[in-house]
């Protein structure tokens, strides 16, 4: 099988002037499908490069985030970085910020104002809490977003003294992220079905609000008027341990859908259909009545007591044998099981590293470096060609060069 010779986003430019998390991400996926991405930071660089620094301007997370990107420094708070910032806009098809609206604005890089510069530029803004409402001007992060939106209280356990984010892992951000990249992906699809046309392209916002939302969409559902206008206005630490009791519970009373403890390791166990849990039960010489709906609530405390035996009937039968003894029998069955690992297990493992999914990469000052590789495979092909995350202003004389090949004005690029 021939590998695709251009990537399906080559020759487009993105422009990158975000920080973190969200944008960046947003931003790599695009590089990851071939576009030029021109990250646009402020002289210290984006903060994320001082985070866990492996070199005075490449943080860890920072690399992770911005491979395969080039590195230009602008000042947005002098003219003349808002000349050049504007220099580049007139050469991009895609515009990703993560301001706050009156910073953007400030900055040039409102929607109106992007726009006004290049009306074909799809503009993407990822905000905390979106750029409307009385919380539009309101910083926020990942754990603010979480906490929120109620994402931060999904996983509470007794004992916990304060909420917690669940594993540390910045769901938000990271949500958000591929809610931005989707959405610059739909503004280059609809510039290209109407490219016969004139007009603006579309400018889309992504909030942590809504993406922290978004990954709870199956419980963010109220049947009625005003089914949960009775919920407090605020978690204290009562509350934090009535929720607790509450995923507790669930966990209690669902033996299908868990992780089990196998005579030298865990397993993790998932069946979503009756069929599944019904050759489970054969498999374990288990009989449950309530397998058509195991997430039912109980009628009485002697159901409650009766259902959440099951769940140590399972693990009971399931110790006394290995992980790989019940991954063969339930994969025999067709019913979804796996190994529990930790990443740095899956870091090695042959079907992450088949699917292109780890790739070294020739970080400057630092050697090799393995990281995330592209989640797209092309036409059959993962695509292990990524560069390296850029040092601070690598590439800012590279392209100041560059946008004023054409036109010049005030001593300032002003067009490809």
């Amino acid at each position: 099988m021939t590998v695709p010779t251009a990537k399906p986003l080559a020759g487009l430019r993105v422009l990158d002037y975000a920080q973190y998390v969200a944008g960046p991400f947003a931003a790599m996926m695009l590089a990851d499908l071939g576009a030029e991405v021109i990250k646009v930071e402020p002289p210290n660089g984006d903060a994320w490069r001082h985070y866990e620094p492996l070199t005075p301007d490449g943080g860890r997370w920072f690399i992770s985030l911005n491979r395969n990107k080039k590195s230009v420094v602008a000042d947005l708070k002098t003219e003349r970085g808002q000349d050049f910032s504007r220099a580049l806009i007139r050469t991009a098809d895609v515009v990703i910020h993560n301001m706050p609206p009156e910073r953007a604005l400030r900055f040039g890089l409102d929607r109106d104002t992007v726009k006004s510069v290049n009306p074909d530029a799809v503009w993407c803004c990822v905000s905390a809490f979106g750029t409307d409402g009385p919380e539009s001007q309101t910083l926020g992060y990942d754990l603010i977003a979480q906490a929120a939106s109620g994402l931060l209280l999904a996983d509470a356990r007794s004992g916990d003294p304060v909420p917690r984010r669940s594993g540390g892992i910045a769901m938000a951000d990271l949500t958000a992220g591929l809610l931005t990249f989707a959405a610059a992906l739909a503004g280059l699809t609809d510039r290209f079905r109407r490219h016969d046309e004139t007009g603006v392209s579309k400018g889309f916002e992504v909030s942590l609000l809504g993406a922290s939302l978004a990954v709870q969409v199956q419980r963010f559902v109220s049947v009625g008027d005003g089914e949960f206008d009775d919920a407090p206005g605020v978690c204290d630490e009562t509350r934090l341990e009535q929720l607790a009791e509450t995923v507790t519970e669930s966990d209690e009373l669902e033996p299908y859908y868990r992780c089990y403890a196998a005579s030298d390791g865990f397993i993790a166990l998932a069946c979503l259909n009756l069929a599944q849990r019904r050759k489970v039960q054969a498999l374990l010489g288990i009989d449950d009545p309530w397998a058509v709906n195991p997430q039912a609530v109980p009628a009485d405390q002697a159901e409650r007591e009766m259902r959440s035996s099951l769940k140590h009937r399972f693990a009971e039968v399931i110790k006394t044998d290995t992980v790989s003894h019940w991954i063969a029998a339930f994969e025999e069955l067709g019913v979804p099981a796996g190994p529990v690992r930790e990443i740095t297990q899956a870091h090695s493992l042959p079907q992450v590293r088949a699917n292109g999914l780890v790739q070294t990469i020739e970080q400057p000052e630092i050697g090799p470096v393995s990281v995330l590789g592209s989640i797209f495979k092309i036409d059959g092909h993962a695509r292990p060609d990524a560069g390296s995350a850029p040092r601070l202003g690598e590439h800012t004389q590279q392209l100041t060069e560059l946008v004023s090949a054409t036109h010049t004005s005030e001593g300032i690029a002003t067009a490809r």
